[in-house]
Order: structure tokens, then C-alpha cells, then sequence
């Protein structure tokens, strides 16, 4: 399967809108201000706050399922409001957020309602500017636009942490301030965007979306239906995230001590600027690779980046992680285009539900991980868990498949089977079991 007819017209690319470039640097921005704070929040919680270990680690849970699993409730938004006014929300709502760290008696409690109130409103805003950023524009357009939208979010998270280290444990208020500031500055480049429907746009099943107003009952917008060419999107998107996630949460536990902390440092900004320039390099060739390849390369670069973690030395590390970023240029863009390419729903819609399973990929991560790369190391060796990890990488997926592959042939049978002919003579009460599924593919 295609994504669509991406290689077509690519001499002829259309030039970036103003909108679409205040698009991009305004992800740029939210990016560099999110992570000069947010991967420093378990330090700042346990130091700072004084909460223990274990609340921690619950409270960053919790943010991680509300800010991946939320993106529904952004799409939902989007339909009723409209995607500008989600988006100016949503970045109200995170103005407010980091504004609330700011004040430096504010106590734990304040805190973790900040930071919650951050993850809400990145939940509501990642649907609908992807949205805004390919609505109205042709098929073929969309690899490069979400490509060019993934770089400007990498390249802040590659910024960020390090913009930030100065001053989040000296100065974290004026920090917190600043970053508020910031964000009520992008909050208000956004009202200078014109509305624009979501929904201008054709699957290749010739389904054409709606609007992102649309009207339901009592004006409600109307629920858009699950398209079963969705399924297999949404499943391997949970399942990419998933085995994506023990390397995110794991890998610093596990490098730092075999490498000193500025190399590590400097091994996650070489990861994300790395990504942002092989996202749009490889983004019409992904755009054009068949999504079964996809899957395979994709799954197999992380069994190998996984395997080649397990090597414990620098070497295999550093290789190991370019595997995993390859795989993450490649894998989670193709899943995107497959479920737009698939359903009539709105765009918001669509990334709003790869969001959820990106959700419940991460939470499931988090709930396994722990235990797994506990009991390595009570075995005494840690290698051992990036083992089990690109086990789960090679084996996962084929299941995955597995299961899809029965359910398609269970349909296709349902659909195939023959009415029941009642026997000379007999009545209707005589007709045979099998008759029972007659009418199902009507």
C-alpha cells in the first residue's frame, strides 16, 4: 500500500504559505520553551518540591498518558470550535501552566497542577496544527509539510534542554517566567491566522472529509466513525511507540554510567538534530515506500539499534541510537500518512487518535519497563534488557499482523458465506446453522 501519490509533481513544489511558515516557527518556539523545563521536572520535583521518588514517577505518568492520550479531546475540540480557536486554547492553557511554576512559594501541589495543565494543553494543540498545516493542500504535499513540522519540534528539543541548563536550578522562577512570556507571545501570533476548514481533502478511497464545523445532532460536530483501514495505523502506531519508549525512558539509566554525562549530553542533541534533517530528507521517500516495507525496515532498525545498545560500549550505543532515529524519521511519518491516506475523517481526527495510541504505547512502556530492566539487573547484566526489548521489536509486530490477518479472513468469510437453502418440502424452521450469517455483507 501507498500513502499516496507523493513522488507526483515533486519538481513543481508549492512554496511555503506565511501561515505555514508562522506554523513552524511557532513549533520551533513551543518546542524550545517546553524542553528548557520539562525534561527537568523529576529533578525539580524531588529537589525543589520535595516530593518522593515514587509520587514522581507517578505524577510523570500521568502527564506522559494525558499529553499523548488527550489528543482526542483536541480533535474533538477542533470539530466544535474550529483549529485556530483549538490551537489559541490550547496555548492559553500552557501559558497558564508554566505560569503557575513561576511563583517560588507556590508548594507541590501548584506544581503538579502546572504541570498537568502543560501536558492538557499540549494534547489540545499537536492535532490541530498538524491539521492547519495540510489543510487544503493537495495529497502529495502532506509528507513533506508533517516532515518539516517534525524537524521544527526536534530541532527544539534539541535546543531547549540546553538553553535551560544555566539557569533551571539557579534561577528557576525567572525561568518559569520567561517561558510563560514566551508562550503568550506565540499564543498571540496565532490569532493572526485566518480560519481554515479541516477537511478539504480526499482519501484514496475517494471518501472526501468534513469540515472541522460540521454539525451534528443539536449542533453538536458528529462523531467520525473508525475507518477499518485506520486499524492498522493506530495498532502499529501504539506498538512503535511502545518499544520506542524503553529506549526514551531508559536509555540515560542505562548510558550514563558507561559514558560520562556531558558525552550523553551531547549523544541526545546529535540524536535530534540528526532527526531533523533526515525528516524531511527522507520524507517522499517514505511518503512512496509501501507501508508493509515501512513496517519491516522500520521495526528491524529498532530491533538492531536495540541490540546494538545491549553491546554496552560507546560504540554500540551511539550506533544503536542512530538506528533508533532513523527508524523514528521513518516509522512514525509512514504511520501518519497511512491513517490519513485511509480515512474521511478530519485531519484532527486522525492525528488525534494516532496521539492516543502513541498514549497507550507510552503508558504501556512505563508499566513494563521498570520491572523488565529491574529483573537485568538482578541477572547482572543490564545488556540483557535491550535484548528482551528488540525481541519484543521483531516479534510484536508479526503478531500484530497475525491478528489483523485473522480478522480480515473472519470478515471476508462472513461476508462470502452463502444464504441457507431450506431442503424440498421444509419450512423456514428447517434451514440449516449455517444460514445464520446470510445477509452480512449487505
Amino acid at each position: 500500500m501507498r500513502a499516496g501519490t507523493a513522488g507526483k509533481g515533486a519538481g513543481r513544489r508549492a512554496p511555503l504559505t506565511r501561515h505555514q511558515l508562522l506554523l513552524l516557527g511557532a513549533s520551533f518556539l513551543i518546542t524550545v520553551g517546553s524542553f528548557a523545563v520539562l525534561p527537568y521536572m523529576s529533578v525539580l520535583l524531588h529537589g525543589r518540591w520535595g516530593l518522593g521518588l515514587g509520587t514522581v514517577g507517578a505524577v510523570l505518568a500521568a502527564a506522559s498518558l494525558i499529553q499523548f492520550g488527550g489528543g482526542v479531546f483536541g480533535a474533538a475540540l477542533a470539530r466544535r470550535i474550529g483549529l485556530r480557536a483549538t490551537m489559541l486554547t490550547a496555548l492559553t492553557v500552557r501559558t497558564a501552566g508554566f505560569a503557575c511554576f513561576a511563583p517560588g512559594g507556590g508548594g507541590p501541589v501548584l506544581a503538579v497542577v502546572a504541570l498537568l495543565l502543560v501536558s492538557a494543553g499540549a494534547a489540545l494543540y499537536l492535532p490541530a496544527n498538524k491539521a492547519y498545516l495540510v489543510a487544503g493542500r493537495p495529497e502529495e504535499e502532506r509528507p513533506r509539510l508533517l516532515a518539516l513540522s517534525g524537524s521544527a519540534f526536534t530541532t527544539g528539543v534539541a535546543l531547549g534542554p540546553v538553553a535551560a541548563a544555566p539557569f533551571v536550578l539557579s534561577e528557576p522562577t525567572a525561568l518559569f517566567g520567561a517561558v510563560a512570556l514566551l508562550f503568550a507571545a506565540v499564543c498571540g501570533a496565532h490569532a493572526l491566522l485566518p480560519p481554515v476548514q479541516d477537511g478539504d481533502r480526499t482519501s484514496r478511497t475517494g471518501r472526501t472529509g468534513r469540515t472541522d464545523r460540521g454539525t451534528g445532532v443539536r449542533g453538536r460536530p458528529p462523531r467520525e466513525p473508525f475507518a477499518p483501514a485506520e486499524r492498522a495505523p493506530f495498532a502499529y502506531a501504539l506498538l512503535s511507540v511502545y518499544v520506542f519508549m524503553y529506549f526514551q525512558h531508559y536509555l540515560a539509566l542505562y548510558a550514563i554510567p558507561r559514558m560520562s554525562a556531558a558525552s550523553y549530553g551531547f549523544l541526545l542533541m546529535a540524536y535530534a538534530l540528526l532527526l531533523a534533517v533526515l525528516q524531511p530528507l527522507l520524507a517522499r521517500w517514505t511518503a512512496e515506500l509501501p507501508y508493509g516495507r515501512a513496517l519491516r525496515l522500520g521495526f528491524g532498525a529498532m530491533a538492531l539499534g536495540t541490540a546494538g545498545l545491549a553491546t554496552g560500549g560507546p560504540v554500540g550505543i551511539a550506533a544503536g541510537a542512530a538506528l533508533m532515529c532513523w527508524a523514528e524519521a521513518v516509522l512514525f511519518l509512514r504511520n501518519e500518512l497511512e491513517a490519513l491516506a485511509g480515512s474521511a475523517a478530519p485531519a484532527a481526527t486522525v492525528f488525534g487518535r494516532q496521539r492516543l495510541a502513541a498514549g497507550f504505547g507510552a503508558a504501556a512502556a512505563a508499566l513494563f519497563g521498570g520491572p523488565l530492566y529491574g529483573a537485568a539487573e538482578r541477572a547482572g547484566d543490564t545488556g540483557l534488557f535491550w535484548l528482551a526489548v528488540a525481541a519484543q521489536s521483531l516479534l510484536l509486530p508479526v503478531a500484530g499482523w497475525a491478528v489483523g490477518r485473522a480478522r480480515r479472513d473472519q470478515a471476508a468469510a462472513r461476508t462470502t458465506a452463502p444464504a441457507a437453502v431450506p431442503a424440498p418440502g421444509s419450512g423456514p424452521a428447517s434451514a440449516s446453522p449455517s444460514g445464520s450469517g446470510s445477509g452480512s455483507g449487505s
